[in-house]
């Protein structure tokens, strides 16, 4: 923090932390994720490489803070099912790049898509003024979003 930043209002951080983690555990679950056997951490693995692919294992494992044995299996296990291919690198031909499929796309826009209308329906159930509230704060949850990328903790 700055030295002329105000002081944080922990109360404040404290429940904007618990309710990004509500919303995070209850959006999710997907019947497409379930649909494929896939964990929190598989579909974390999956995005990640749709979003930065094609990609080395050891950038991987970096951004997800997953050890390289336990992201080697799920990588071999996703390669098995048709989700990614592994490719070589072309600035290096002794490393391999992963990157994901036309399936690995697919799943993942199906997942998006439940996830889109779980959360659309609920903002159906809130007030109209509630509703533009939430509007208006996108642009400072997207810039805190950007912020703490990076920091672990």
């Amino acid at each position: 923090m700055s030295p002329s930043a105000p002081a944080l209002d922990l109360d404040t951080a404290a429940r904007l932390r618990a309710s990004i983690g509500r919303l995070s555990r209850r959006l999710r679950p997907t019947e497409a994720g379930a649909a494929a056997g896939l964990t929190p951490t598989r579909i974390s693995v999956l995005f990640t490489i749709m979003r930065l692919g094609p990609i080395r294992l050891s950038e991987l494992a970096e951004e997800e803070g997953l050890n390289p044995t336990m992201l080697s299996r799920v990588i071999a296990d996703f390669a098995d099912s048709g989700l990614l291919t592994r490719v070589c690198d072309p600035g290096d031909r002794r490393a391999a790049l992963v990157q994901i499929t036309a399936a690995g796309r697919k799943l993942c826009a199906r997942m998006r898509a439940e996830r889109t209308d779980v959360l659309e329906l609920a903002l159906a159930g809130l007030a109209e003024e509630d509703r533009r509230a939430l509007e208006q704060a996108l642009p400072v949850l997207e810039e805190l979003a950007q912020g703490l990328k990076g920091r672990r903790g």
